[in-house]
């Protein structure tokens, strides 16, 4: 009858081995996790920021647009639309 070994120190050595690769397996674990986290955040933000960029590109060129108009173009003038000619000419309303 062979009874129940007494654990060696090479069998102690390789008990205390696994044990720490368990623990470094959860740490790498959790790691992963927060990077996991992390990048869904950064997905979130850059669709956001896309967004931001979008209107204020828009806003940009619209205000750019009023305040330097094109040197191609003879410039508008400030009169209502509804009293001048297709020709550019006022209409006399008395």
């Amino acid at each position: 009858m062979q009874g129940v070994q007494a654990p060696t120190g090479a069998t102690q050595a390789k008990d205390r081995l696994y044990t720490q690769l368990a623990g470094s397996f959860g740490r790498m674990n959790r790691a992963l996790l927060q990077t996991s986290n992390l990048c869904e955040l950064l997905q979130m933000d850059l669709h956001a920021m896309r967004t931001f960029v979008g209107l204020d590109a828009a806003t940009f060129m619209t205000v750019a647009a009023s305040l330097n108009p094109d040197p191609g173009q003879p410039e508008q003038s400030q009169t209502d639309p509804h009293t001048t000619t297709e020709h550019g000419e006022e209409l006399n309303r008395s």
